[in-house]
């Protein structure tokens, strides 16, 4: 009886330390990331669209304070809204996860989601998820935060 109990034990100590993570772990590395959009002023067009993407290959043209992370940065608006109505905003790093190589990213092909030229690997992007739908990758486009203050929205590490 004692014997069940110590398995039974170690098992519900197994699930419940196994369930306690929340920071998924990403291949793509760590870059620094820090964008500013002015959605008013330089993205008018950008603000409260459905299913846009706002490309960022290259830190040329940018401030000097901005990053944008290992492969670029893909800021996107979803096709849901929040509570008050307004449309929300995702970031995502281009880098392919599968491939992890800073100059192999993934492009948007209007439907709501990205694909990997180089290994074909599609990933979700229409409710701010990155999960991969066919290909290759198992794994998750890395994100990024996003947040709206004003007219500005602000891209940070999560």
């Amino acid at each position: 009886m004692k014997t069940i109990k110590y398995y039974l034990l170690c098992f519900i100590i197994l699930l419940l330390t196994a369930g306690c993570k929340d920071n998924i772990q990403s291949s793509i590395p760590n870059f620094p990331v820090n964008l500013e959009l002015n959605l008013l002023s330089t993205y008018p067009t950008f603000k409260n669209s459905v299913n846009q993407c706002l490309l960022f290959e290259k830190k040329d043209g940018l401030p000097e304070n901005f990053y944008i992370g290992y492969g670029g940065i893909l800021v996107c608006t979803g096709m849901n809204f929040d509570a008050s109505g307004n449309i929300i905003y995702y970031a995502f790093d281009m880098a392919c996860p599968y491939e992890v190589k800073q100059t192999v990213r993934v492009y948007p092909n209007g439907s709501g989601d990205v694909k990997c030229k180089t290994c074909g690997s599609v990933f979700d992007i229409k409710f701010g998820n990155g999960n991969p739908t066919s290909g290759p990758a198992k794994e998750m486009l890395k994100s990024y935060q996003t947040s709206l203050g004003g007219e500005l929205l602000y891209i940070t590490p999560k």
